[in-house]
């Protein structure tokens, strides 16, 4: 059989089973589809059924179909991002700036310090430290981990909740953004990459410029040739940004954010939106759990640590959020309500967090067990995310 139809084939399972999963078990309130989709990759992937029938798993997952699969999650996610980062009103960030800087410090800074004492305890028994990494950039590493809050799978949940465009939503999008940049900042200092480091700060410098040019080009053309132009513009940062070491889901939304709404109709905006979400957002959010290479027996062997340690995370993660939040909150004089939706909301993890671990397990800082237990808190997390939310954002709302 070739590449394509073994292709075809996987991208059959990757559409069919999560949505029968989630349609015939009815999982909407605690688990939405997205999470369903997450967990499929999880499960599709190396560790689980790569080990259960490893020849199944090699035919239809293999290395061709891979690259393909990457290939589409990779820019799917990459105008997901960007469409979000449009929607983003820049004058209103810039208006709220003291405000946004304070939140998000307090939601990064809060629960990375929570998570780090989590993982000095943890970590001083063996197992949990890769052979390449030392006790300081786990320690750091896993603190990070439970900071992180995973922009596309937040902007998912907002559209779901019906608060995107709601200034609500806009505040979650600016407190959201300037973490996700801190987040691969923090990754080059965990793995010493001072060269890293310094092109990161050429990169926004560069971009900060060429910000100036494509907002002046921009004004001179027409809705048709801004939206080609814009998916030029989107590649040409999202590569520059990646080169520099900050992701290119990062240079994705930036792409965005410099970009004013006003310049695409709202219509097309909410279409091209649609049009991800149903045919290419499956499979980025599928791709990322099947390239998990964590093995199985990370969690038979000593499941019982592995799932304590994953909760242990998962309140460090939480409690650590919602205290920054809430920290927020009460030196800004928000309404009451406020803090506990937005901690909440900043607490979804899963995908951002799943590629932020998977480098450190790469690099042999954290072991396959600890990574097991940073993926099982970041579901865990990003599943109670709407059944807590959810019933409060009438009143909040209102």
């Amino acid at each position: 059989m070739g590449t394509t139809e073994i292709y075809l084939i996987a991208l059959t399972i990757i559409l069919a089973a999560p949505y029968l999963v989630w349609r015939l078990l009815r999982t909407e309130h605690w688990a939405p589809l997205v999470v369903v989709q997450i967990i499929g990759g999880i499960l599709l992937g190396p560790g689980v059924l790569g080990h259960l029938a490893p020849d199944f798993h090699a035919f239809v997952f293999n290395p061709q179909v891979m690259t393909a699969l990457n290939g589409v999650a990779w820019w799917a996610v990459m105008m997901f991002v960007f469409v979000a980062g449009v929607e983003l009103d820049l004058s209103d960030a810039w208006k709220h700036r003291a405000e946004t800087t304070l939140t998000a410090a307090c939601a990064l800074l809060t629960p990375l310090a929570f998570g780090a004492i989590a993982a000095a305890l943890l970590l001083r028994t063996p197992g949990w430290i890769g052979p390449e990494g030392s006790y300081p950039q786990a320690v750091l590493g896993v603190g990070m981990a439970c900071a992180v809050t995973a922009l596309p799978i937040l902007v998912l949940l907002m559209e779901k909740l019906g608060i995107f465009r709601e200034p609500l939503g806009q505040r979650l999008l600016r407190y959201a953004s300037l973490d996700d940049i801190a987040i691969w900042g923090v990754l080059a200092l965990i793995l010493v990459d001072w060269e890293r480091v310094g092109r990161q700060g050429l990169f926004l410098v560069a971009f900060a410029a060429a910000s100036f040019v494509i907002r002046a080009l921009f004004k001179r053309l027409g809705e048709q040739d801004r939206w080609y132009v814009a998916l030029i513009w989107l590649a040409l940062v999202g590569f520059a940004a990646d080169w520099s070491g900050l992701h290119f889901m990062v240079g994705a939304f930036l792409a965005g954010v410099v970009l004013d709404a006003r310049w695409f109709s709202r219509e097309k905006l909410d279409l091209f939106r649609e049009f991800l979400l149903l045919t290419v957002m499956p499979v980025f959010f599928l791709s990322t759990g099947l390239r998990t290479n964590w093995g199985a027996d990370s969690l038979t062997g000593g499941g019982a640590m592995v799932i304590g340690a994953a909760f242990l995370f998962l309140i460090a993660s939480v409690a650590g959020k919602l205290a920054g939040v809430h920290l927020a909150g009460k030196l800004l004089g928000w309404k009451k309500g406020d803090a506990t939706v937005i901690g909440w909301m900043l607490q979804t993890k899963a995908l951002i967090m799943i590629i932020f671990v998977n480098v450190l397990l790469d690099k042999k800082i954290v072991t396959a067990e600890t990574f097991t237990a940073l993926l099982l808190m970041a579901v865990m997390s990003t599943m109670l995310t709407v059944p807590i939310v959810k019933p409060r954002l009438p009143r909040l709302i209102d």
